[in-house]
Protein backbone atom coordinates (compact mmCIF):
# COMPACT_ATOMS: atom_id res chain seq x y z
CA UNK A 1 0.00 0.00 0.00
CA UNK A 2 1.00 3.23 -0.68
CA UNK A 3 0.89 7.15 1.32
CA UNK A 4 2.60 9.85 -0.72
CA UNK A 5 2.48 13.28 0.81
CA UNK A 6 3.49 16.44 -1.39
CA UNK A 7 4.50 19.80 -0.34
CA UNK A 8 4.16 22.68 -3.11
CA UNK A 9 5.18 25.40 -0.48
CA UNK A 10 7.82 27.15 -1.07
CA UNK A 11 11.52 25.74 0.22
CA UNK A 12 8.78 22.62 -0.20
CA UNK A 13 12.06 20.14 1.18
CA UNK A 14 11.07 21.42 4.75
CA UNK A 15 8.74 18.96 4.17
CA UNK A 16 11.82 16.70 4.92
CA UNK A 17 12.58 18.93 8.17
CA UNK A 18 8.98 17.92 9.56
CA UNK A 19 9.33 14.25 8.64
CA UNK A 20 12.93 13.63 9.93
CA UNK A 21 13.77 11.85 6.85
CA UNK A 22 16.41 12.84 4.71
CA UNK A 23 15.62 12.96 1.06
CA UNK A 24 19.06 11.43 -0.15
CA UNK A 25 18.21 8.05 1.94
CA UNK A 26 15.64 5.01 1.90
CA UNK A 27 14.48 4.16 5.79
CA UNK A 28 13.16 0.96 5.54
CA UNK A 29 11.68 -0.62 9.12
CA UNK A 30 10.43 -4.00 10.41
CA UNK A 31 6.54 -3.32 10.93
CA UNK A 32 5.59 -6.98 12.56
CA UNK A 33 3.43 -7.73 9.73
CA UNK A 34 5.75 -6.47 7.07
CA UNK A 35 8.30 -3.92 5.83
CA UNK A 36 7.83 -0.25 5.56
CA UNK A 37 9.97 1.88 3.47
CA UNK A 38 10.13 6.26 2.81
CA UNK A 39 11.71 7.48 0.06
CA UNK A 40 11.69 10.87 -2.05
CA UNK A 41 11.15 10.42 -5.84
CA UNK A 42 11.19 14.46 -5.89
CA UNK A 43 12.28 16.84 -3.74
CA UNK A 44 13.34 20.21 -4.90
CA UNK A 45 12.55 24.00 -3.51
CA UNK A 46 9.28 23.94 -5.62
CA UNK A 47 7.94 20.26 -4.87
CA UNK A 48 9.02 17.62 -2.40
CA UNK A 49 7.51 14.33 -2.54
CA UNK A 50 7.76 11.92 0.20
CA UNK A 51 6.41 8.42 -0.51
CA UNK A 52 5.60 5.33 2.67
CA UNK A 53 5.45 2.02 1.36
CA UNK A 54 4.20 -0.69 3.07
CA UNK A 55 4.69 -4.59 2.16
CA UNK A 56 2.84 -6.23 4.00
CA UNK A 57 3.37 -10.50 3.85
CA UNK A 58 0.46 -12.47 4.08
CA UNK A 59 1.39 -15.54 6.34
CA UNK A 60 3.05 -13.27 8.98
CA UNK A 61 -0.08 -11.32 9.54
CA UNK A 62 -1.94 -14.43 9.34
CA UNK A 63 0.26 -15.80 12.12
CA UNK A 64 -0.50 -13.00 14.12
CA UNK A 65 -4.13 -13.24 14.01
CA UNK A 66 -6.16 -14.01 17.67
CA UNK A 67 -8.94 -15.98 15.67
CA UNK A 68 -7.91 -19.24 14.70
CA UNK A 69 -11.15 -20.81 13.74
CA UNK A 70 -11.20 -19.29 10.22
CA UNK A 71 -9.27 -21.86 8.45
CA UNK A 72 -10.14 -20.63 4.55
CA UNK A 73 -7.64 -18.82 2.26
CA UNK A 74 -8.95 -15.52 3.74
CA UNK A 75 -6.27 -14.73 5.98
CA UNK A 76 -3.63 -15.19 2.85
CA UNK A 77 -6.07 -13.92 0.19
CA UNK A 78 -6.81 -10.89 1.21
CA UNK A 79 -7.16 -6.84 0.43
CA UNK A 80 -4.57 -6.44 3.55
CA UNK A 81 -1.30 -6.06 1.21
CA UNK A 82 -2.72 -2.82 -0.84
CA UNK A 83 -5.44 -1.76 0.77
CA UNK A 84 -5.03 1.66 3.16
CA UNK A 85 -5.94 0.80 6.40
CA UNK A 86 -5.05 0.40 9.73
CA UNK A 87 -1.96 -1.21 8.81
CA UNK A 88 -0.91 1.60 7.11
CA UNK A 89 -1.71 3.44 10.38
CA UNK A 90 1.26 1.58 11.80
CA UNK A 91 3.47 2.63 9.75
CA UNK A 92 2.66 6.34 9.90
CA UNK A 93 3.30 6.03 14.02
CA UNK A 94 6.46 3.80 13.17
CA UNK A 95 8.08 5.95 11.06
CA UNK A 96 6.68 9.44 11.17
CA UNK A 97 5.88 9.22 15.57
CA UNK A 98 8.30 12.37 15.66
CA UNK A 99 6.80 14.76 13.24
CA UNK A 100 3.20 13.35 14.57
CA UNK A 101 4.19 14.07 17.64
CA UNK A 102 5.16 17.83 16.99
CA UNK A 103 8.94 17.36 17.01
CA UNK A 104 11.13 19.10 15.41
CA UNK A 105 14.61 20.43 16.93
CA UNK A 106 16.38 21.52 13.89
CA UNK A 107 13.94 24.02 13.06
CA UNK A 108 10.92 24.17 15.25
CA UNK A 109 9.20 27.07 14.13
CA UNK A 110 7.64 24.65 10.88
CA UNK A 111 5.97 22.54 13.60
CA UNK A 112 2.85 24.53 13.41
CA UNK A 113 3.45 26.75 9.88
CA UNK A 114 0.29 25.27 7.89
CA UNK A 115 2.09 24.27 4.16
CA UNK A 116 0.13 23.49 0.88
CA UNK A 117 -0.12 19.69 1.03
CA UNK A 118 -1.35 17.09 -1.36
CA UNK A 119 -2.21 13.70 -0.01
CA UNK A 120 -2.49 10.58 -2.67
CA UNK A 121 -4.03 7.40 -1.62
CA UNK A 122 -3.81 5.13 -4.85
CA UNK A 123 -6.32 2.65 -2.83
CA UNK A 124 -8.38 2.92 0.02
CA UNK A 125 -11.13 0.33 1.40
CA UNK A 126 -13.65 3.22 2.16
CA UNK A 127 -16.49 1.15 3.35
CA UNK A 128 -19.07 4.19 2.72
CA UNK A 129 -17.62 5.28 -0.46
CA UNK A 130 -17.14 8.51 -1.71
CA UNK A 131 -19.62 10.32 0.88
CA UNK A 132 -17.81 9.07 3.75
CA UNK A 133 -14.27 10.03 2.61
CA UNK A 134 -16.04 13.66 2.41
CA UNK A 135 -17.97 13.36 5.39
CA UNK A 136 -14.64 13.02 7.47
CA UNK A 137 -12.27 14.97 5.84
CA UNK A 138 -14.03 17.83 4.09
CA UNK A 139 -15.16 19.60 7.48
CA UNK A 140 -11.01 19.37 8.42
CA UNK A 141 -10.08 21.92 5.98
CA UNK A 142 -8.89 19.16 3.03
CA UNK A 143 -10.37 19.56 -0.73
CA UNK A 144 -11.51 15.46 -1.63
CA UNK A 145 -11.34 13.95 -4.83
CA UNK A 146 -12.28 10.58 -5.00
CA UNK A 147 -12.55 8.02 -8.04
CA UNK A 148 -14.09 4.36 -8.09
CA UNK A 149 -11.53 1.92 -8.92
CA UNK A 150 -12.86 -0.77 -11.76
CA UNK A 151 -13.35 -4.53 -10.21
CA UNK A 152 -11.21 -5.80 -13.16
CA UNK A 153 -9.67 -3.72 -15.84
CA UNK A 154 -10.24 -6.06 -18.56
CA UNK A 155 -14.04 -6.21 -18.34
CA UNK A 156 -15.35 -2.44 -17.37
CA UNK A 157 -18.82 -4.26 -17.51
CA UNK A 158 -17.93 -5.64 -13.94
CA UNK A 159 -18.32 -1.99 -13.03
CA UNK A 160 -16.38 -0.53 -9.74
CA UNK A 161 -14.98 -2.11 -7.17
CA UNK A 162 -15.29 -1.54 -3.61
CA UNK A 163 -12.37 0.32 -3.68
CA UNK A 164 -11.59 4.53 -3.93
CA UNK A 165 -8.25 6.29 -5.04
CA UNK A 166 -8.24 9.41 -3.03
CA UNK A 167 -6.48 12.63 -3.12
CA UNK A 168 -6.76 15.36 -0.52
CA UNK A 169 -5.40 18.95 -0.85
CA UNK A 170 -5.14 21.41 2.48
CA UNK A 171 -3.30 24.04 3.89
CA UNK A 172 -2.28 22.98 7.20
CA UNK A 173 0.53 21.89 9.50
CA UNK A 174 2.13 18.46 8.71
CA UNK A 175 1.58 17.43 12.25
CA UNK A 176 -1.85 18.05 11.99
CA UNK A 177 -1.81 16.28 8.68
CA UNK A 178 -0.71 12.86 9.87
CA UNK A 179 -3.14 12.99 12.57
CA UNK A 180 -6.25 13.21 10.63
CA UNK A 181 -4.61 10.09 8.62
CA UNK A 182 -3.68 8.31 11.38
CA UNK A 183 -7.16 8.26 13.42
CA UNK A 184 -9.27 8.22 10.44
CA UNK A 185 -7.74 5.26 7.92
CA UNK A 186 -8.77 2.75 10.43
CA UNK A 187 -12.50 4.62 10.59
CA UNK A 188 -12.83 4.63 6.73
CA UNK A 189 -11.91 0.89 6.56
CA UNK A 190 -13.80 -0.27 9.84
CA UNK A 191 -11.76 -3.11 9.96
CA UNK A 192 -8.81 -3.47 12.24
CA UNK A 193 -5.81 -6.02 12.06
CA UNK A 194 -5.00 -6.06 15.52
CA UNK A 195 -6.75 -6.47 19.37
CA UNK A 196 -8.47 -3.34 19.92
CA UNK A 197 -7.94 -2.82 23.81
CA UNK A 198 -8.34 -0.11 26.50
CA UNK A 199 -5.14 2.01 25.44
CA UNK A 200 -6.72 2.62 22.19
CA UNK A 201 -8.70 5.33 23.82
CA UNK A 202 -5.46 7.09 25.02
CA UNK A 203 -4.32 6.47 21.13
CA UNK A 204 -7.33 8.26 19.74
CA UNK A 205 -7.14 11.38 21.91
CA UNK A 206 -3.48 11.80 22.39
CA UNK A 207 -3.72 11.97 17.79
CA UNK A 208 -7.72 13.12 17.87
CA UNK A 209 -7.21 15.52 21.05
CA UNK A 210 -7.10 19.13 19.49
CA UNK A 211 -9.91 18.88 16.24
CA UNK A 212 -11.71 15.06 16.91
CA UNK A 213 -13.97 17.11 19.69
CA UNK A 214 -15.24 20.17 17.43
CA UNK A 215 -15.75 17.43 14.51
CA UNK A 216 -19.26 17.12 13.38
CA UNK A 217 -18.49 13.44 12.77
CA UNK A 218 -16.74 13.29 15.90
CA UNK A 219 -19.26 9.87 17.58
CA UNK A 220 -19.18 8.11 14.20
CA UNK A 221 -15.64 8.49 14.11
CA UNK A 222 -15.34 7.30 17.92
CA UNK A 223 -17.83 4.43 17.37
CA UNK A 224 -15.27 3.16 14.41
CA UNK A 225 -12.44 3.78 15.90
CA UNK A 226 -12.74 1.80 18.95
CA UNK A 227 -15.39 -0.65 17.67
CA UNK A 228 -17.14 -2.24 21.05
CA UNK A 229 -19.62 -0.66 23.15
CA UNK A 230 -17.13 -1.19 26.38
CA UNK A 231 -14.45 1.20 24.80
CA UNK A 232 -16.82 3.52 23.39
CA UNK A 233 -19.05 4.57 26.01
CA UNK A 234 -16.21 6.04 28.25
CA UNK A 235 -14.61 7.48 25.08
CA UNK A 236 -17.70 9.16 24.03
CA UNK A 237 -18.07 10.62 27.83
CA UNK A 238 -14.76 11.45 27.43
CA UNK A 239 -15.18 13.00 24.53
CA UNK A 240 -18.35 15.64 25.87
CA UNK A 241 -16.01 16.79 28.83
CA UNK A 242 -13.67 17.77 26.10
CA UNK A 243 -16.23 19.56 24.15
CA UNK A 244 -17.44 21.01 27.03
CA UNK A 245 -14.35 22.33 28.02
CA UNK A 246 -13.31 24.01 24.77
CA UNK A 247 -16.54 26.00 24.92
CA UNK A 248 -15.66 29.01 22.53
CA UNK A 249 -18.51 31.14 23.44
CA UNK A 250 -17.92 32.39 26.49
CA UNK A 251 -21.18 34.42 27.12
CA UNK A 252 -21.62 33.69 30.46
CA UNK A 253 -17.87 34.62 31.71
CA UNK A 254 -18.76 36.56 34.90
CA UNK A 255 -15.64 39.07 34.27
CA UNK A 256 -17.05 39.94 31.01
CA UNK A 257 -20.19 40.40 32.03
CA UNK A 258 -19.22 42.51 35.42
CA UNK A 259 -17.10 44.67 33.33
CA UNK A 260 -19.66 45.56 30.67
CA UNK A 261 -22.93 45.14 32.82
CA UNK A 262 -23.41 49.36 33.47
CA UNK A 263 -23.40 49.96 29.60
CA UNK A 264 -25.93 47.27 29.11
CA UNK A 265 -23.56 46.19 26.35
CA UNK A 266 -24.70 42.53 25.85
CA UNK A 267 -28.57 44.24 25.76
CA UNK A 268 -27.46 46.61 23.00
CA UNK A 269 -25.39 44.29 20.94
CA UNK A 270 -28.32 41.92 20.86
CA UNK A 271 -30.53 44.92 19.75
CA UNK A 272 -28.04 46.32 17.63
CA UNK A 273 -27.24 42.63 15.72
CA UNK A 274 -31.32 41.60 15.56
CA UNK A 275 -32.21 45.33 13.44
CA UNK A 276 -29.24 44.29 11.25
CA UNK A 277 -30.42 40.73 10.12
CA UNK A 278 -34.40 42.37 9.93
CA UNK A 279 -32.03 45.33 7.26
CA UNK A 280 -30.84 42.48 5.76
CA UNK A 281 -34.22 41.34 4.85
CA UNK A 282 -34.07 38.64 7.38
CA UNK A 283 -34.70 35.14 5.73
CA UNK A 284 -32.85 31.73 6.87
CA UNK A 285 -30.16 33.28 9.64
CA UNK A 286 -27.61 30.67 10.76
CA UNK A 287 -25.56 32.24 14.70
CA UNK A 288 -22.51 30.63 14.19
CA UNK A 289 -21.29 30.47 18.46
CA UNK A 290 -25.05 30.73 19.41
CA UNK A 291 -24.32 30.04 23.24
CA UNK A 292 -27.24 29.84 25.02
CA UNK A 293 -29.67 31.33 22.68
CA UNK A 294 -30.05 34.96 23.71
CA UNK A 295 -29.85 35.86 19.77
CA UNK A 296 -31.86 33.25 19.09
CA UNK A 297 -34.89 34.45 21.27
CA UNK A 298 -34.96 37.50 19.96
CA UNK A 299 -34.62 36.24 16.18
CA UNK A 300 -37.44 34.02 16.70
CA UNK A 301 -39.61 37.04 17.44
CA UNK A 302 -38.55 38.52 14.26
CA UNK A 303 -41.57 37.90 11.63
CA UNK A 304 -39.04 37.83 8.37
CA UNK A 305 -37.05 35.44 9.89
CA UNK A 306 -38.30 31.68 8.55
CA UNK A 307 -35.57 30.02 10.15
CA UNK A 308 -32.75 30.16 12.70
CA UNK A 309 -29.81 27.07 12.74
CA UNK A 310 -27.31 27.74 16.33
CA UNK A 311 -24.41 26.30 16.37
CA UNK A 312 -22.03 25.98 19.02
CA UNK A 313 -18.91 24.10 19.97
CA UNK A 314 -20.42 22.80 23.43
CA UNK A 315 -22.91 19.97 23.88
CA UNK A 316 -23.70 21.46 27.48
CA UNK A 317 -24.37 24.96 26.26
CA UNK A 318 -26.86 23.81 23.55
CA UNK A 319 -28.66 21.65 25.81
CA UNK A 320 -29.15 25.27 28.38
CA UNK A 321 -29.82 26.99 25.20
CA UNK A 322 -33.15 24.43 24.16
CA UNK A 323 -33.83 24.79 28.10
CA UNK A 324 -33.56 28.55 27.40
CA UNK A 325 -35.61 28.92 24.49
CA UNK A 326 -38.01 26.40 25.96
CA UNK A 327 -37.57 24.20 22.46
CA UNK A 328 -40.45 21.47 24.04
CA UNK A 329 -43.12 23.44 24.67
CA UNK A 330 -43.14 25.49 20.89
CA UNK A 331 -45.96 24.61 19.24
CA UNK A 332 -44.98 22.07 16.06
CA UNK A 333 -44.74 25.33 13.39
CA UNK A 334 -42.50 27.28 16.19
CA UNK A 335 -40.23 24.35 16.54
CA UNK A 336 -39.76 23.97 12.88
CA UNK A 337 -37.99 27.13 12.82
CA UNK A 338 -35.15 26.89 14.82
CA UNK A 339 -32.79 24.00 15.32
CA UNK A 340 -29.33 23.61 17.31
CA UNK A 341 -26.44 21.61 16.49
CA UNK A 342 -23.12 21.28 17.69
CA UNK A 343 -20.00 22.56 15.68
CA UNK A 344 -17.38 24.45 15.55
CA UNK A 345 -16.32 27.66 13.63
CA UNK A 346 -13.19 26.58 11.93
CA UNK A 347 -14.49 22.66 10.41
CA UNK A 348 -16.22 22.96 6.70
CA UNK A 349 -19.75 21.87 7.82
CA UNK A 350 -22.24 21.59 5.18
CA UNK A 351 -25.50 21.99 7.67
CA UNK A 352 -24.15 25.94 7.82
CA UNK A 353 -24.25 26.40 4.02
CA UNK A 354 -27.05 28.26 1.58
CA UNK A 355 -28.28 31.14 4.72
CA UNK A 356 -29.36 33.99 3.98
CA UNK A 357 -27.59 35.68 6.93
CA UNK A 358 -24.98 34.45 9.25
CA UNK A 359 -23.96 36.10 12.70
CA UNK A 360 -20.90 35.53 14.53
CA UNK A 361 -21.44 37.57 17.62
CA UNK A 362 -18.58 37.99 19.99
CA UNK A 363 -16.88 34.95 18.88
CA UNK A 364 -13.88 35.49 16.64
CA UNK A 365 -11.63 36.58 19.61
CA UNK A 366 -12.08 33.50 21.22
CA UNK A 367 -9.98 31.89 18.23
CA UNK A 368 -6.28 31.42 17.75
CA UNK A 369 -4.88 33.91 15.63
CA UNK A 370 -3.21 31.50 13.56
CA UNK A 371 -6.61 30.48 12.48
CA UNK A 372 -8.82 33.15 11.60
CA UNK A 373 -7.44 32.70 8.35
CA UNK A 374 -9.80 29.12 8.20
CA UNK A 375 -12.18 30.54 9.84
CA UNK A 376 -12.39 33.13 6.78
CA UNK A 377 -12.27 30.66 4.04
CA UNK A 378 -15.24 28.35 6.03
CA UNK A 379 -17.35 30.95 6.41
CA UNK A 380 -17.03 33.58 3.68
CA UNK A 381 -15.92 30.59 0.98
CA UNK A 382 -17.69 27.49 1.93
CA UNK A 383 -21.02 28.73 3.62
CA UNK A 384 -21.11 32.25 1.61
CA UNK A 385 -24.02 33.43 3.43
CA UNK A 386 -25.78 36.77 1.45
CA UNK A 387 -24.81 38.61 4.62
CA UNK A 388 -22.36 38.29 7.46
CA UNK A 389 -22.58 40.47 10.91
CA UNK A 390 -19.52 39.93 13.09
CA UNK A 391 -19.35 41.51 16.17
CA UNK A 392 -16.10 41.60 18.64
CA UNK A 393 -14.72 43.54 21.62
CA UNK A 394 -13.05 47.51 20.90
CA UNK A 395 -9.57 47.14 22.91
CA UNK A 396 -9.41 50.81 22.83
CA UNK A 397 -12.44 51.84 24.75
CA UNK A 398 -10.85 48.89 28.10
CA UNK A 399 -9.78 52.28 29.62
CA UNK A 400 -12.93 52.95 30.67
CA UNK A 401 -13.70 49.73 32.52
CA UNK A 402 -11.88 50.21 35.91
CA UNK A 403 -12.24 46.56 36.75
CA UNK A 404 -9.65 45.78 34.16
CA UNK A 405 -6.28 46.05 34.47
CA UNK A 406 -3.32 47.53 32.46
CA UNK A 407 -3.17 45.21 29.32
CA UNK A 408 -6.02 42.83 30.76
CA UNK A 409 -9.06 41.42 28.34
CA UNK A 410 -12.62 41.21 29.21
CA UNK A 411 -12.64 37.94 28.69
CA UNK A 412 -9.96 35.09 30.06
CA UNK A 413 -10.65 32.78 27.20
CA UNK A 414 -9.88 35.89 24.44
CA UNK A 415 -6.99 35.12 22.69
CA UNK A 416 -7.17 38.53 21.32
CA UNK A 417 -9.02 41.80 21.46
CA UNK A 418 -8.72 44.50 18.11
CA UNK A 419 -8.64 47.93 17.62
CA UNK A 420 -10.68 49.72 15.26
CA UNK A 421 -7.49 49.77 12.96
CA UNK A 422 -6.81 46.27 13.13
CA UNK A 423 -10.90 44.99 12.82
CA UNK A 424 -11.27 46.72 9.70
CA UNK A 425 -8.04 45.46 8.36
CA UNK A 426 -9.05 41.72 8.78
CA UNK A 427 -12.59 42.93 7.52
CA UNK A 428 -11.40 44.43 4.36
CA UNK A 429 -8.47 41.54 3.73
CA UNK A 430 -11.40 39.03 3.78
CA UNK A 431 -13.45 41.14 1.34
CA UNK A 432 -10.60 40.91 -1.16
CA UNK A 433 -10.37 37.17 -0.64
CA UNK A 434 -13.99 36.50 -0.80
CA UNK A 435 -15.81 39.00 -2.95
CA UNK A 436 -17.43 40.47 0.09
CA UNK A 437 -18.18 44.58 0.70
CA UNK A 438 -18.18 45.57 4.48
CA UNK A 439 -19.34 48.15 6.27
CA UNK A 440 -18.48 49.34 10.30
CA UNK A 441 -20.94 50.20 13.06
CA UNK A 442 -20.61 50.87 17.13
CA UNK A 443 -22.59 48.77 19.09
CA UNK A 444 -23.04 50.82 22.57
CA UNK A 445 -22.35 54.91 22.93
CA UNK A 446 -18.90 55.33 21.26
CA UNK A 447 -16.09 57.76 23.09
CA UNK A 448 -14.62 60.52 20.92
CA UNK A 449 -11.27 59.69 21.42
CA UNK A 450 -11.20 55.48 21.81
CA UNK A 451 -14.41 54.58 20.10
CA UNK A 452 -17.49 52.44 21.12
CA UNK A 453 -16.84 49.60 23.53
CA UNK A 454 -17.85 46.87 20.73
CA UNK A 455 -17.42 47.45 16.79
CA UNK A 456 -19.40 45.48 14.19
CA UNK A 457 -18.97 44.75 10.69
CA UNK A 458 -22.03 44.20 7.88
CA UNK A 459 -20.44 42.35 5.25
CA UNK A 460 -22.33 41.53 1.72
CA UNK A 461 -21.78 38.98 -0.46
CA UNK A 462 -21.39 41.09 -3.79
CA UNK A 463 -24.07 40.71 -6.52
CA UNK A 464 -26.34 39.28 -3.84
CA UNK A 465 -29.54 40.36 -3.55
CA UNK A 466 -31.14 40.27 0.05
CA UNK A 467 -34.95 39.27 1.11
CA UNK A 468 -35.97 42.52 1.99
Amino acid sequence: MLLSITSTSPDATDLGYLLHKHPDRVRSVDIGFGTAHVFYPQADADSCTVILLVEVDPIRLSRRRKDVSDHGLEPYVNDRPYAASSMLSVAIGRLYGSAMSGSCETRPELVEAPIDLEVSLPVVAAHGGEELVAKLFTPLGYEVTCEALALDEQFPAWGASAYLSVMLKARLPVQRMLEHLYVLLPVLDNRKHYWVAEDEIDKLFRRGGEWLPVHPEAEFITRRYLRFRELTRPALAQLSVEQDSDDIDGKGDDLEALVERPLSLNEQRLATVTAAVVEAGGGRVVDLGCGEGSLISRLMAEPSVTEVLGVDVSISVLDRAEKRLKLDELSERRREKVRLVQGALTYIDGRTAGFDVATVIEVIEHLDLERLDVFARVLFSHSAPTTVIVTTPNVEYNVHFERLGDNEMRHRDHRFEWSRAEFQQWAHTACEHYGYSAEFRDVGEADAATGPPTQMAIFRRAGAVTND
